[in-house]
């Protein structure tokens, strides 16, 4: 099942996806301008084989929820991501807070 649902943040708009997965859940929160990801996502290949596309992006590992997403720590951020204020430690939300 893909679950696709609009989620603001301190009024700020937000678009969070859910793919349930046998075993897992993939889930993503973005805007236009960046997005967190669950552990699937690959920040390494973000920095190194996607550098020219400047992806703004962090991962949270160990998460269920969209709920959890946003309230877990960041576990690694694309570089682009740093050089708007986000940090692997930050929680979800206020990386999020930071693409706007």
């Amino acid at each position: 099942m893909i679950s696709v649902e609009p989620l603001f943040i301190e009024g700020k708009p937000f678009t969070a996806v859910t793919v349930k997965l046998p075993k897992t859940n993939f889930m993503s929160i973005s805007n236009d301008k960046g997005y967190i990801m669950c552990g699937a996502l690959d920040v390494q290949l973000l920095n190194d084989k996607l550098k020219e596309r400047k992806i703004i992006a962090g991962r949270a590992v160990g998460v269920r929820t969209i709920e959890q997403l946003l309230e877990a720590p960041l576990e690694s951020v694309t570089l682009e991501a740093e050089e708007l204020g986000i940090q692997a430690g930050m929680i979800g939300k206020d990386a999020l807070l930071k693409m706007f």
